[in-house]
């Protein structure tokens, strides 16, 4: 990222009307020449690429991942030969292995690679995952002491567990075995168990830091059957084909927000591939109820309109259905599981859309959203702990800083909260470190998420603790949050054979970003407010050349209030999206900001 200070403002834009300034994404003119020669790209793709931070020997597999030329060494892992080991022992002498699993799409979606790695092997595996509400997340001592009574000798924890020490070590004085597989951020001092694989633990040279639980399960496949080769047990029984389940992968790294770089880029690009055969039945049944179509898989499958039902389950409902879903072979139960998820989603749109109007209406009234503080803490009675996560995206997206969103259970006396970050802004350290000097009874997370449970007289404690904790990584949040455009385009070549140029990027995501394009002294014609707040309207050129374009969630801020004016002589920065209804093949331009030069 260049130095805000020094990069020149885009058409001039130092203040949008969301108070950003933009700029056009840096590139190295080296590498964009190298890419052209190389690859014969269009000098603006070629651009985008560099800016990217793709060199110049990188951008074939770049463009065309493959598992061969960036799988990882499963050795390279801490712990993994071990827990590959310790599996098989287990598998071999017939003893009663469990998963253990969050209630997220990345912990569904591991359980279900898990689940399916041992159907291969002739076994069954029994998944647990804990209820939100009751038990909370990541292992606790009464769930181990439930598996311990259902007969369990071995518990593999996936996208939990990497910081349950005290649960790990109460598994260990009930004579539990346990192998931890997670990525989130954890303690100096790793649990006392078999095996902790997490490509960020310290000390692992791995180099995968950005993988979901998911693409961390999906190695330690591999591992399992190198493991299993060298002991022979592929001898009378076909060794299990992983690549087969590289939807799943995708699903974990698409909806857990990974950067998609590297091997993760991989594992997304093909999964995207084999989630397209829609041969898991589980997502093929939860598209059929979304009452969307089959076809070529695409990111917005997975984080749009797969995940959020997934994640329903665990939101509101009962929190085993995602990996119930994911790990069934069965249609008929397939469709049931699918069609329960599906109606949950409703009821979950409906309680986010309470808590997140009284969240807006509450931060606002209390200026805390505008006071220069480096966070946003709100919390609200009765809050489901369910919907917190994604109201704190929500208020993160329109205030430019980080969200606390909590749910307080007047009762008890206790607070469960998540937050959202902003680039440049590590939250899972900052509540990590308030965990650690007791402002929260248990916390933690990763650089752009987090989740805490407190009590509720600890509320201002915490507010002030990462006020603090994060002022010193504000102003370089607030430089680095710029509205970065790939390319400058009119109405007329915002087509569809631009759009499909800049797919070959794709899978997009962070560390990737969908490219990011600008139109200049374009009027607003037609524009309409949406339910949502959403605003829909059309972008005309100079020379009367339109682009249909929509703003989500903005009609009542300064870019909708522009929009809906049917302003003329503003820049709008946006991206081009697919617009395929009725088979038209066209596009339609998402609008991401607006600027009026006249106030910029």
């Amino acid at each position: 990222m260049a130095d805000g200070a020094t990069t020149p403002a885009f058409l001039g834009v130092s203040r949008s009307l969301s108070g950003r300034a933009w700029r056009q994404r840096p590139a190295e003119a080296s590498v964009v020449r190298a890419h052209i020669q190389a690859l014969g790209l269009d000098e603006p793709l070629a651009r985008a690429l560099a800016a990217r931070g793709v060199r110049a020997d990188q951008g074939a597999d770049f463009l065309e991942p493959t598992l061969k030329a960036l799988f990882p060494d499963p050795s390279s892992f801490t712990d993994m030969d071990a827990a590959a080991e310790a599996i098989l022992d287990a598998l071999q002498a017939k003893a009663s292995i469990h998963v253990f699993a969050d209630y997220d799409v990345d912990g569904a979606s591991s359980a279900a690679l898990l689940v399916r790695w041992f159907r291969a092997m002739g076994a069954e595996l029994p998944i647990y995952v804990p209820d939100r509400i009751t038990e909370g997340y990541g292992p606790s001592a009464k769930a181990f002491d439930t598996l311990k009574a259902a007969g369990a000798d071995l518990v593999v924890t996936v996208d939990c567990g990497a910081a349950a020490n005290e649960a790990v070590a109460h598994a260990a004085a009930i004579g539990l075995k346990v192998v931890v597989i997670d990525h989130h951020l954890m303690r100096e001092e790793p649990p006392n168990c078999l095996a902790v694989v997490n490509p960020n633990r310290p000390g692992c040279n791995s180099g995968q830091g950005n993988l979901a639980a998911a693409g961390v399960v999906f190695v330690l496949l591999a591992a399992l059957n190198r493991e299993g080769r060298r002991r022979g047990l592929f001898e009378d029984r076909p060794q299990p084909d992983i690549r087969q389940w590289l939807d799943l992968a995708a699903m974990g790294a698409i909806c857990d927000v990974t950067g998609l770089t590297g091997f993760n880029r991989a594992l997304t690009s093909l999964g995207l591939r084999v989630m397209s055969d829609w041969g898991n039945p589980g997502l093929k049944a939860l598209l059929a109820a979304a009452g969307a179509e089959e076809g070529p898989a695409k990111v917005n499958h997975a984080g749009f309109i797969l995940g959020p039902r997934i994640n329903a389950g665990g939101r509101i409902g009962k929190s085993d259905l995602g990996a119930r879903l994911l790990s069934t072979d069965d249609p008929d139960e397939a469709r049931a599981i699918a069609q329960e998820l599906d109606a949950l989603n409703i009821a979950r749109r409906e309680v986010e859309r309470q808590v997140t109007d009284q969240a807006v209406r509450r931060v606002e009234a209390s200026g805390a959203h505008a006071d220069g503080s480096a966070v946003v803490v709100i919390e609200g009675a009765d809050w489901h702990p369910g919907v917190v996560g994604i109201v704190a995206g929500r208020l993160r997206e329109r205030w430019r800083k980080p969200v606390i969103v909590i749910g307080v259970d007047a009762v008890n006396g206790i607070g469960k909260g998540s937050g959202r970050s902003q680039p440049g802004m590590n939250l899972g350290r900052a509540i990590q470190a308030a965990w650690e000097t007791g402002v929260l009874l248990a916390g933690g997370g990763h650089a752009m998420a987090a989740g805490l449970t407190l009590r509720t007289d600890g509320i201002a404690a915490l507010r002030d603790f990462l006020n603090d904790r994060l002022a010193h990584e504000q102003a370089d949040a607030e430089t680095l949050d710029a509205v970065e455009i790939d390319a400058l385009v009119d109405p007329r070549a915002a087509t569809r054979a631009l759009f499909d140029q800049f797919e070959q990027l794709a899978p997009f995501g962070p560390a990737n970003p969908e490219p990011l394009f600008a139109l200049e002294h374009v009027s607003v014609r037609e524009p309409v407010a949406m339910n949502g707040g959403h605003v829909r309207c059309r972008l005309v050129g100079a020379d009367g050349a339109s682009v249909k374009a929509i703003a989500w969630r903005c009609a009542d801020l300064p870019s909708g209030k522009a929009l809906l004016a049917g302003q003329g002589g503003l820049s709008v920065a946006g991206r081009l999206k697919a617009d395929d209804w009725n088979g038209r093949k066209g596009v339609q331009f998402e609008i991401e900001d607006v600027a009026d030069p006249r106030m910029a």
